[in-house]
C-alpha cells in the first residue's frame, strides 16, 4: 500500500540557512500542508511537505531527534541526515501542541520498532550472539543496536559502537546549532509571532474604524430626523 498520512497541519515552513546556521529562509511563501507518512512495508515514519512542485520538507523520523517548541507559535527540529534544521510557525498554540504531541508519539512508536528489529534480527542469526559468558551476561543488559542504512542494508554493531554512534550523531547536531546563535532563531521565531499578532491588530483596527463610521453614518440619520421633526413642529 506504501506510504500513507496518519496526520496533517498547516503552518508556515523554514529552514536555517546552511550558509551562516543563523537565520531561517522561509522554504514556502504561504502556509502549506506538513503530514506524517507511515511505511507499514519498512516500519519507517516520515514528515513531508510539498510546495509547489518540490519537496520542502522530507524527513525520516528517528528515535534520536527532538521537536523543540521554542515560541508559543513556533517549533523545530534537526534532522542530521539532511543536514538542516527545520521550523514550522502555526497559526494557534493548539496546532503547534497538536503537531508536537503527534511527533512524540511517531518518535516512540520509531524507538519500539527499531528494538523488536534488533530482536528478530537476533534470533535469526545466533551465530552473531555467541560470547563468553561474561559478555554474553554483559549483552542482556546493554543488547545490540540494528541501523538499517536502506534497503537490504543491514549493520549490526554492539552496545559499545551503538553508544559510541549515538555520541557522535548528538555531536554533529550540537555542533551545527552551535555555529549559529540559538539566540538569533529565538529571535527569528519570536519575530514570526509578532507579525502573526500585528497582522491580527490591524484588522481588528480596521474592523473598529469600519464600525465608528457606520456609527457616525447613523447619528447623523438620527440628527436629519430630529431636525426634520423639529421643522414639522414649528410649522
Amino acid at each position: 500500500l506504501g506510504e500513507q498520512p496518519i496526520f496533517s497541519a498547516r503552518a508556515h515552513v523554514f529552514q536555517i540557512d546552511p550558509a551562516t546556521k543563523r537565520n531561517w529562509l522561509p522554504a514556502s511563501k504561504h502556509a502549506v500542508t506538513v503530514s506524517f507518512f507511515y511505511d507499514a512495508s519498512r516500519s519507517v515514519y516520515r514528515i513531508i511537505s510539498v510546495g509547489g512542485t518540490k519537496a520542502i520538507i522530507n524527513s525520516t523520523i528517528t528515535p534520536n531527534m527532538t521537536f523543540t517548541k521554542t515560541s508559543q507559535k513556533f517549533g523545530q527540529w534537526a534532522d542530521s541526515r539532511a543536514n538542516t534544521v527545520y521550523g514550522l510557525g502555526f497559526s494557534t498554540e493548539q496546532q503547534l501542541q497538536q503537531f508536537a504531541e503527534q511527533f512524540k508519539e511517531v518518535k516512540e512508536v520509531a524507538r519500539l520498532a527499531r528494538e523488536k528489529s534488533q530482536e528478530r534480527f537476533e534470533l535469526a542469526n545466533p551465530a552473531l550472539n555467541i560470547a563468553a559468558p561474561q559478555e554474553l551476561s554483559e549483552e542482556r543488559h546493554s543488547p545490540p543496536l540494528l541501523t538499517v542504512n536502506g534497503p537490504g542494508e543491514e549493520k549490526l554493531f554492539r552496545s559499545k559502537s551503538a553508544e559510541v554512534e549515538l555520541t557522535v550523531e548528538k555531536e554533529r547536531v550540537k555542533k551545527m546549532l552551535s555555529e549559529g546563535s540559538m539566540c538569533e532563531i529565538n529571535l527569528e521565531a519570536e519575530l514570526f509571532t509578532l507579525q502573526d499578532s500585528n497582522a491580527k491588530l490591524v484588522a481588528a483596527l480596521q474592523e473598529a474604524n469600519s464600525s465608528v463610521e457606520q456609527w457616525k453614518k447613523q447619528l447623523a440619520e438620527y440628527q436629519e430626523e430630529t431636525d426634520r421633526l423639529r421643522d414639522q413642529v414649528t410649522i
